[in-house]
């Protein structure tokens, strides 16, 4: 399998309001950047999105590390999401899950690959994070 580091990041202004997600992917010498943006949307949602849309660049399973400063990310994927499905995409409180559109999705995406996740603090200075910061602000811009 391929071996690639990915970092994520989403940034919108207001919450809700204009969004952007980007992402770094990198693979030995080789980079790729990739954002994008929505008119009316959330951090959450961006941050999902990075996530979702870096994964759908892949063109065959790779084993991933991936880089998010989202709790909500990490925590949904490797804590909540086994328990949303098994209970139809309800909460432990019977309620439904907020953005099941993009979890569902993000399962799909994820499920290919062999993925490490990994937390950054955002705006630590971690070079990855950065530039995934840097191309969801990219993104917000390109809608605006």
């Amino acid at each position: 399998m391929d071996k690639i580091e990915i970092f994520t990041d989403g940034a919108c202004k207001g919450n809700p309001g204009p969004g952007g997600w980007g992402a770094l992917l990198v693979a030995g010498d080789h980079k790729k950047e990739i954002f994008g943006g929505e008119p009316v949307t959330t951090n959450n949602r961006m941050e999902m999105t990075a996530v979702i849309e870096a994964l759908a660049t892949l063109k065959r399973p790779c084993k991933i590390v991936l880089h998010t400063d989202s709790q909500y990310v990490l925590k949904g994927i490797t804590e909540w999401l086994a328990g949303w499905k098994a209970r139809g995409w309800k909460t432990a409180a019977k309620t439904a899950v907020k953005n099941v559109d993009l979890w569902q999705a993000l399962d799909a995406a994820q499920a290919k690959h062999q993925i490490e996740w990994v937390w950054v603090r955002g705006h630590s200075g971690h070079v990855g994070n950065e530039r995934a910061d840097a191309l969801a602000n990219r993104g917000v811009e390109s809608i605006l």
